[in-house]
């Protein structure tokens, strides 16, 4: 762990021996530190208060020890509620931050959950993507606005009917994790194994026969990879997902309003073609620059949290797609939202970075093989500099010295383009090991950087958050399912007995009618148990979503989706910030892995 860069001062807050809620080694928030910055002189106040010790059931406790007497809480609670006026004086609505409040409890939908063990103390550098991850779009407005715009150049430059004009975007119909299969104009839900358990073509459900018939009875097992197949792993593809089911549903009804030449992958590739014509001529981003708040979550925790990552020694990065432009727009919205919404657009967010990397053309970015040009980029004008691997360069019959851009900032260089390696020259990073990366793409984020870097990875799944709470209220609900199964599998087994003994056993006529008799009734008992327990499952799912259900489930098993996280991604959590309610040195432990037949051995 290096040396903090900027000095210091801090103090261990007072707090009561009594807990709310238990400490767990995954939901321990630590010491409550508090960082007080000194413009001239350095005050610096310890107080041991605290020893680790640990229970006979190995839970982490925390026991304070006044040693000081009753002043000493005094003097220390002044000294928190000092702190907090000074970080929270222009802002009404305070941010929970682990290093600012002892009372911040984390509610399940704001837990970090692990799947491979990570220790803080070994990342230097922690780095984040800009769409999606610390800018958290708001779908009903901004996937609205993507929705409209591609549907004006399905019309207007690839020649479809204007009919599609007058239609309307469901922004909560779609989820991710789903894949469209292009050629049949089908939607599919799997499960980890790729076993199709929900499929729609269009908005029609598929019926379990033609489900199994077309994915389940053939000799070779389909990838459901491109280029036949399409994956919605993005929130920003819910849109274009939701526009091929109507174009589906619009050639079934209406065959005689598109040409015979297009068929359902045609059909998408015109979807994607749009997408990227919007993108391509700025409509969305000039949309979203003019009127931000309209767009954008606010989150007051970003910028406590990059300050409080900043001031435990770890450099901090920006990785995005987006070029400089817009990505200034985004991050100041972000970082200098005043109560009154007033936004003044400056350059002061770039003090909570080392290095802000635009137009990083990622997943290419992550390929160390990639040899993309680094340029710098001069803020206040946007213009592009050549750099030698990042260092500045003179301009061809310019003999000074090498031109250095006015910078806005003494900490942060802005760069555009590059490659990975070049990321690791700028910020000194020895091994990879040591970059935590946070990204809301598996592919474009998590995957790549992980698998070609060994780069530590965080997943931002905001629909975890009401996931989980739904989950926590559904615990009767999943207990009666479990119920129902037992039930079943207990009277499969008399069936089966009643059965055999019928088929192999030479009984007497008398005797074989009343056990055909106890058969038909077992039978009969069975499907009633089978279908209480499909309706009491149907139900369970639809509280999560009416036609997709519980994103990371697809009946009992992980869904494709949650297989990938679990797969890809180190730590997983509802939002980027997050990270500001645990110790910026905690160590996150993954719970431990069961197979099936350790359930009913060990206690769980």
């Amino acid at each position: 762990m290096r040396i903090p860069r900027r000095q210091v001062s801090f103090c261990l807050s007072f707090f009561s021996l009594e807990f709310s809620y238990p400490l767990s080694s995954r939901n321990f928030l630590g010491i409550p530190n508090c960082f007080i910055r000194q413009p001239k002189r350095i005050h610096t106040l310890v107080y041991p208060l605290g020893i680790w010790q640990h229970s006979a059931s190995g839970l982490s406790h925390l026991r304070a020890i006044d040693a000081m007497g009753e002043n000493l809480g005094t003097v220390m609670k002044d000294k928190r509620r000092n702190y907090l006026d000074v970080i929270h004086s222009e802002d009404s609505q305070e941010p929970c931050i682990w290093s600012s409040s002892a009372e911040c409890k984390i509610g399940i939908g704001k837990q970090i959950f692990c799947n491979r063990s990570l220790n803080m103390k070994n990342i230097v550098a922690v780095g984040f993507d800009m769409d999606y991850t610390l800018a958290q779009y708001k779908p009903e407005t901004f996937e609205s606005l993507a929705y409209e715009g591609t549907i004006r150049k399905l019309v207007y430059d690839l020649g479809y009917s204007e009919e599609l004009l007058n239609w309307s975007f469901d922004w909560k119909y779609m989820v991710r994790g789903l894949v469209l299969d292009k050629k049949r104009g089908n939607i599919l839900k799997m499960d980890r194994h790729k076993y199709v358990k929900v499929a729609y073509h269009g908005f029609k459900e598929l019926s379990k026969e033609d489900k199994v018939g077309t994915y389940g009875n053939t000799l070779v097992r389909d990838s459901f990879d491109e280029p036949d197949y399409a994956l919605i792993d993005t929130l920003f593809s819910l849109a274009e997902a939701y526009l091929f089911a109507q174009l589906v549903d619009f050639k079934d009804k209406y065959p005689d309003k598109v040409p015979e030449d297009i068929d359902y992958a045609r059909m998408y590739k015109d979807v994607r073609a749009a997408v990227d014509l919007c993108h391509r001529d700025g409509t969305l981003k000039q949309m979203v620059a003019k009127e931000p708040k309209r767009y954008i979550n606010e989150d007051t925790s970003i910028v406590p949290m990059l300050k409080m990552l900043r001031d435990s020694g770890r450099s901090t990065f920006l990785v995005t797609n987006s070029l400089w432009d817009y990505t200034n727009v985004v991050m100041n919205f972000l970082c200098n939202s005043s109560a009154d919404g007033d936004q003044k657009c400056n350059f002061d967010w770039l003090q909570y970075f080392d290095v802000v990397i635009t137009g990083s053309a990622k997943p290419g970015f992550f390929h160390e093989d990639n040899r993309a040009n680094l340029f710098e980029v001069e803020a206040k004008s946007g213009m592009l500099l050549n750099t030698d691997n990042g260092s500045p360069m003179p301009q061809v019959g310019n003999t000074s010295l090498a031109f250095s851009p006015m910078k806005v900032d003494k900490s942060c260089r802005v760069f555009q383009g590059g490659n990975v390696k070049h990321l690791h020259k700028l910020l000194s990073i020895e091994s990879s090991s040591q970059v935590l990366y946070v990204g809301d793409h598996i592919y474009g984020d998590i995957l790549r950087s992980k698998k070609a870097l060994g780069w530590r990875t965080m997943l931002v799944v905001p629909e975890l958050e009401r996931e989980v709470e739904l989950l926590s209220e559904l615990r009767n609900t999943r207990k009666q399912l479990q119920l129902l199964r037992n039930e079943r599998d207990v009277i499969e087994d008399k069936i089966h007995h009643l059965k055999w003994f019928l088929k192999f056993e030479d009984v007497e006529a008398d005797e074989k009618e009343t056990l055909s008799t106890k058969l038909h009734q077992l039978e009969s008992e069975r499907e009633q148990v089978r279908l209480s327990h499909q309706e009491v499952l149907r139900e369970c799912h639809q509280q999560f979503h009416g036609v997709w259900g519980q994103l990371m489930k697809t009946g009992y098993q992980n869904s494709r989706f949650a297989h990938q996280v679990e797969r890809f991604a180190c730590l997983y959590s509802s939002q980027v910030t997050n990270l500001s309610l645990y110790s910026p040195d905690k160590y996150y432990r993954p719970s431990e892995d069961f197979m099936p037949h350790e359930f009913g051995i060990i206690p769980l």
